[in-house]
């Protein structure tokens, strides 16, 4: 399926989200999620606004493929919630260097040599530039309802975020 109508068919109707942190703490919300595929330097490439209940791992295959039509991409760095064959045999089709954590659910540990280890902790960088939008760029709560408004609410904050990156000096691309 071509990533457009992929994207298109995913759920973006208002519903109940929840995720558990790195501390086992679940969190609850309402409402719809931002799934963002970022560049080096947190600079935004794709993002798509879906129902809060969807799971990370059901939009990142359009996205990968979406964002490697206009962009060279090297390495694709996720977390253990992307750990599945499919996502690593996209990946690898697009040419792609799969740098996924392993998900806990058991099998063999995945052992990322120096090289790969280093380029794997760049993966901060989207989590970094997902509290900056929640932060900075209101993206925390949002008092528009409707999947449309929802979205030109969360893309308003990318701009506002992608223009910021910019205009940082080469080298600084972290927060202040």
């Amino acid at each position: 399926m071509e990533p457009d109508a992929a994207l298109a068919e995913l759920p973006c109707g208002c519903d109940w989200g929840i995720k558990k942190d790195t501390d086992g703490h679940t969190y609850r919300w309402r409402g719809y999620k931002a799934n963002l595929s970022w560049a080096d330097g947190m600079i935004p490439l794709i993002c798509v606004t879906t129902s809060a209940s969807m799971h990370d791992s059901q939009c990142v295959i359009p996205m990968m493929k979406k964002v490697s039509q206009g962009v060279k991409i090297l390495y694709d760095l996720m977390d253990s919630a992307y750990d599945a064959p499919s996502i690593h045999c996209v990946s690898a089709s697009l040419g792609h260097v799969a740098l996924i954590d392993d998900h806990p659910r058991g099998g063999e540990k995945v052992d990322f040599g120096q090289a790969e280890g280093v380029r794997y902790r760049e993966r901060s960088n989207a989590e970094r530039g997902n509290s900056r939008l929640k932060d900075s760029f209101g993206l925390r709560v949002i008092y528009v309802r409707g999947h449309a408004k929802v979205h030109f609410h969360v893309m308003l904050g990318v701009l506002a975020l992608f223009a910021d990156q910019l205009l940082k000096p080469f080298g600084h691309q972290t927060d202040s």
